[in-house]
Order: C-alpha cells, then sequence, then structure tokens
C-alpha cells in the first residue's frame, strides 16, 4: 500500500487448501502523519486494530436479511409505516437490497445535527423513502428500475430488518445473525457492542475523519454521517459495522462457502441470489461484482470475483474459482476524506494479496 494513501492499513488473504480447509493470513502497518512507516504492527496485546467497515456493512446486512429467512418479496410498505403514502411503500425488500429501488444515492439526513438540531428519525425515514430520483416513477418492474447504488436502499433495507426482528437497529440482527455465527464476536460488531465487550476497543479503533461540527477527531463511533445520527453507537443498514481485518477475512470465507453451497457458518439454504447476475450493471443483493475493465479488484481476480469496497478506504473480494479472499482495511480518510490515492492503490494490492493467495493454494 502506498504511503499517504492511509496512516493504517491492515490487510489479509485466504486461500482453501487441497484438504478444504482455509488458511487465513492477516498483516498490519502504520505511518506517522510525516509519511515515515512507524516499523512496527499497530496491534495491541488485545488484538488487531479495528477499522470502520463503512459499506462493507452492507453485504452483511444481506446475509443479515437471509439468515432471518425474511421473505424479500415483502413491500417496505409492510415493514415501515414511514414508507406509506411514497413512491417506495409497494417496493419489494429484495429491489432495495439490490439497488434497482429507483432512489437516490444519497440524502443528507444529518443536515439537522449541523445547525445544533435535534434529528427525528420517522420523518427522516419517511424522507429516505421519498427520495424517488426523477428519471423513474410508478410501480418498479419485477427485475427494478436501473441500479444506481443507493445507501438509502440499505438503511430503509436494515430498518426493516430490525423491525422484523424487533431488534433496536440493523447492527444488532448482523450481531445476533451473522456475528454470532461466526463467533467472532470480539473482532467485529457496532461500537455500542465492542465498546460493551471489555477489548480495548476505544484504543484499538483508528480515527477516521476529523469533522468540526461531530468534535473534531471521529474514532470509535462510525463515519457516515446519516448512521451516525439515525443509530448513533449502533448500525444502520448502510454502515455501522467495525472490524479487524481477520473478522473480515473470515466473514468473506464463511460467505463464499454459503453461495457455493458448503457447509459453514453462514449457510443458511438458498442464497445464490445475495450475487445472482441482474440487468444492468455489476450491482448485485448485498454485493458487487468485478467490472470488465478498471475494477479495483484488480487484474489478478476472476471475472466471476464478487465483494464491496467502503468508503473509509476498506474492501473486500472474493473469487470463487480461486477459492480465494482479500481484504483490505485502511482509515484513508484521516484526517480528511479528499484523499483520492487509494482509487490507483487498491487494483496494485489486490493482485499482490490474490498473488499470495495464488502461490499459499498452490503448496
Amino acid at each position: 500500500m502506498e504511503v499517504g494513501v492511509a496512516p493504517t492499513v491492515a490487510v489479509g488473504w485466504a486461500a482453501r487448501n487441497s484438504r478444504g480447509s482455509w488458511q487465513l493470513h492477516t498483516a498490519e502497518a502504520t505511518w506517522d502523519r510525516a509519511g515515515a512507516h512507524a516499523g512496527k504492527p499497530i496491534s495491541t496485546e488485545q488484538g488487531g486494530a479495528i477499522f470502520d467497515l463503512a459499506s462493507l456493512t452492507k453485504p452483511m446486512v444481506a446475509f443479515a436479511v437471509a439468515r432471518t429467512g425474511l421473505d424479500r418479496a415483502r413491500s417496505l410498505g409492510s415493514f415501515l409505516t414511514e414508507a406509506h403514502a411514497t413512491p417506495s411503500e409497494d417496493v419489494p425488500l429484495e429491489l432495495l437490497l439490490a439497488h434497482r429501488a429507483g432512489l437516490e444515492g444519497h440524502v443528507p439526513l444529518y443536515w439537522p445535527l449541523t445547525q445544533g438540531k435535534k434529528i427525528d428519525r420517522r420523518p427522516a425515514l419517511a424522507r429516505a423513502a421519498s427520495a424517488r430520483r426523477a428519471d423513474v416513477a410508478g410501480s418498479p418492474p419485477r427485475g427494478g428500475f436501473a441500479p444506481l447504488y443507493s445507501d438509502l436502499g440499505y438503511l430503509l433495507a436494515g430498518e426493516a430488518l430490525a423491525r422484523a426482528e424487533r431488534a433496536r437497529d440493523a447492527g444488532e440482527v448482523v450481531e445476533l445473525r451473522v456475528v454470532a455465527a461466526l463467533e467472532l464476536c470480539d473482532e467485529l460488531g457496532t461500537a455500542r457492542t465492542l465498546e460493551a465487550r471489555g477489548i480495548g476497543f476505544a484504543e484499538r479503533v483508528v480515527p477516521t475523519e476529523i469533522v468540526g461540527w461531530r468534535g473534531g477527531e471521529v474514532r470509535g463511533r462510525v463515519h457516515d454521517e446519516n448512521a451516525w445520527a439515525l443509530a448513533g453507537d449502533g448500525g444502520e443498514g448502510h454502515a455501522g459495522m467495525f472490524g479487524t481485518a481477520g473478522a473480515v477475512l473470515a466473514f468473506g470465507c464463511a460467505a463464499l462457502d454459503a453461495v457455493a453451497r458448503r457447509d459453514g457458518p453462514l449457510a443458511c439454504g438458498d442464497v445464490h441470489w445475495l450475487v445472482a447476475e441482474r440487468p444492468g450493471g455489476t450491482l448485485r443483493a448485498g454485493f458487487d461484482t468485478k467490472s470488465e475493465h478498471g475494477s479495483s479488484a484488480g487484474e489478478r481476480a476472476g471475472p466471476r470475483t464478487f465483494g464491496h469496497l467502503g468508503f473509509t478506504g476498506t474492501s473486500l473480494w472474493i473469487d470463487p474459482d480461486a477459492d480465494a479472499v482479500v481484504v483490505i482495511l485502511t482509515n484513508r480518510v484521516y484526517s480528511t476524506r479528499d484523499n483520492s490515492k487509494i482509487r490507483l492503490a487498491r487494483p496494485l494490492a489486490h493482485d499482490a494479496l490474490f498473488t499470495m493467495a495464488a502461490r499459499a493454494r498452490a503448496h
């Protein structure tokens, strides 16, 4: 990873060996603010660095939906009264997960907080459900509208999931349905839960951005403003999970096993719909897939590779043909989000990780 991309980096790769077992490897490094390599891992005695996973939360939420057995054909309005009389009332849950509900990508629901005012959750959710794009109208066709990556869709899907499960928020359902199954409760979860577990969360979590209206350095609270405004130290459908590189790697391995219909901690019947091809682009229901040209997954990843990126500087890519998983976690938004060097670094780093995974599998 290029110096200057982020002050803290954790990477990992996993490969399935000839005996069918996963080999997992992780490493960490940190740089000082001048860009010089610190020369030692940042891990504490209690474990590795913990990162704000940002949108890597989304595939975890999609898996939580699958593991609850929730009917993904149910309309949003059947879950949320706030969606009644909005364009999203009759939109099926699956189209929200697949970014085909016709919603805008983002609306600053958090804006009242910047003015010293409080957030009223119900009107905020109604506003999200009302954020229909100008280029679409009416009820969505069976396969949904043309895809547009939407945090709002996942925010609403996460709220539907939480209410169906009578949970505080989507993050709690992910913890119950995904994290517990992976036996990673000390390495993956919301800030609320990780703080309560006595694992040194405050010392291990890496900072994200310095934001004046949030009191300065954001550390140990979700970076995404809408998620923070609505869930605080919990988790929404689009962001809010924190974790180590090893935990994200383990999730990726279990996700691949589940999609490939192999036994594993996340196996729960047919979950292939999470990565099934959909018209109009690379976005699936919980994951993205490798684009034909210029993918951040790099050149070494196979054509069926699926995964996700996170705004804070995180990534997870899973190659089912190579039985390989790679992870990069950074806080590239520290101390400002105006840092785009990771766009160049990601494909190169993913190539290196997939290469190491391939060598390990060959031996």
